[in-house]
């Protein structure tokens, strides 16, 4: 992600193989960042993905043990050729062929790799390696091709906002002169050829947090707002995430490809920030991605493009400790590294025309796994009676289910009375891997575990 606030021109700037032109709602994903020391391994990972219903991630490279990890778990994956391996890439078809042998056709279809990002905001990259994207991706598909891997996975390449010149009005949407030339047109020409859509990385905290003063909150957290017209088309914006996916489409228009689509690379909010780092919160992370979500499995489209599925990916899994940059580059998390989310959002679902979270059918329980570490299981537990609003007053001492007196029986008590009052849907009975779902009712004494609140 580049770490920039965009000057205000730039402001309005969890899987079926369903094409995105097949699809009546739009598709989630989450990008799987790695920038720290203490995540859990990757199969640990996959669990948690399945139990949330994430089946879309994108990574930042082709790490051998994350595919190896996704393998058979039919959860598709994005991977990157990253900004070093550019140059090479472009100048050697031989090393762009021994790179799709080693790290694509080795894990496909195994893992199920939808598509390559060559090179990530390459526009913004300091060591100026613009010059050989298009190169690059011409001969990573040659590859493809080569391999008979071509009709199953794209390539494209994530561009940041930064790339467009203007982007207010959102009709007014258009590159940057000096990169329509030599790259925009030649990029969009191969995306248009190879049936792919460009990658695009958006994020309106950026745009609001240096613009407060300008821009509604409530019209960057998709809250309830008046909006605003656009006066070249008329259009309303009632979400400025709608206005800068809206530029980008426009400034494709402006260069002759109004027929390619766009893939959200990565959007997402802050949960923590420095001082000046406006709108960075729990709160407004939490209302940004949960609007974003219940947005795109609805079906709801731009103004620009009504017929266009939003194909977004989430930024990111986890609380990442090693970013450098501002405090927020660090807390884009939707997990802590211990995988309890740093806050809840409801995308609880396979990622395609789902609209509204997946509840467990039939009688269902959520109980403690007996393997369970007791320092992992204390904490879940903890998590439950506290932040999670399960009713712990029945494990009281001298309550009705006190006894049996274990760590336990009474997590599985709280884990249970959370599930529960979340109405048994998939991902509330996980707690970092300490619980599982069973569907016989059970026992722990006289104690008799609850099906509904």
């Amino acid at each position: 992600m580049a770490v920039s606030f965009l000057p205000y021109c730039l402001i309005l700037s969890f899987f079926s193989a369903i094409s995105i032109t097949q699809a009546s709602s739009g598709r989630i994903g989450v990008n799987y960042g790695r920038i720290a020391n203490n995540l859990p391994p990757p199969e640990n990972v996959v669990n948690l993905l399945k139990s949330q219903g994430i089946n879309r991630i994108k990574i930042y490279d082709t790490d051998k043990n994350v595919l190896t990890a996704l393998a058979h778990s039919r959860i598709k994956v994005v991977v990157c050729l990253p900004n070093e391996l550019l140059s090479r890439t472009a100048s050697d078809q031989s090393f762009a062929d021994k790179w799709v042998r080693r790290n694509i056709r080795k894990h496909f279809p195994a893992t199920e790799i939808e598509a390559i990002a060559v090179g990530n905001e390459v526009f913004v990259d300091p060591k100026n390696t613009t010059p050989y994207l298009v190169p690059a991706m011409k001969n990573i598909h040659t590859s493809l091709v080569k391999y008979n891997l071509d009709k199953s996975i794209k390539i494209s390449s994530p561009i940041a906002l930064s790339a467009l010149a203007n982007s207010y009005p959102p009709s007014s949407g258009s590159f940057k002169p000096d990169l329509v030339e030599p790259v925009i047109k030649p990029m969009l020409d191969l995306l248009r050829k190879t049936s792919s859509y460009l990658m695009v990385n958006a994020y309106p905290f950026f745009a609001y947090s240096g613009n407060a003063d300008k821009i509604s909150l409530d019209y960057a957290l998709f809250r309830d707002n008046v909006g605003t017209v656009d006066p070249g088309n008329g259009l309303r914006y009632n979400s400025l995430f709608d206005a800068q996916l809206d530029a980008v489409y426009a400034a494709m228009s402006a260069v002759g490809f109004n027929d390619v689509k766009v893939m959200v690379t990565e959007t997402g909010w802050p949960s923590a920030g420095d001082v000046n780092e406006i709108g960075a919160s729990e709160a407004n992370a939490a209302a940004y991605n949960g609007g974003l979500v219940k947005r795109v499995l609805n079906g709801n489209r731009t103004p620009l493009r009504p017929k266009e599925p939003l194909n977004v990916f989430l930024f990111a899994l986890f609380n990442e400790n090693q970013k450098p940059g501002p405090t927020s580059e660090r807390n884009y998390g939707l997990f802590y590294p211990n995988e309890r989310k740093v806050y809840a959002v409801p995308f609880l679902v396979n990622g395609n025309r789902e609209q509204a979270p997946v509840a467990h059918e039939g009688e269902s329980w959520c109980v403690s796994n007996g393997d369970a570490a007791k320092e992992k299981l204390q904490a879940a537990l903890d998590y439950a009676c506290g932040e999670g609003g399960a009713d712990c007053r029945p494990i009281q001492p001298g309550a009705t289910c006190y006894n049996p007196k274990s760590l336990e029986a009474h997590a599985s008590f709280a884990f249970n009375s959370y599930y529960q009052k979340n109405a048994r849907r998939v991902g509330t009975c996980y707690f970092g891997g300490t619980a599982h779902v069973v569907t016989q009712h059970p026992r722990y004494g006289k104690c008799k575990f609850p099906t509904e609140h």
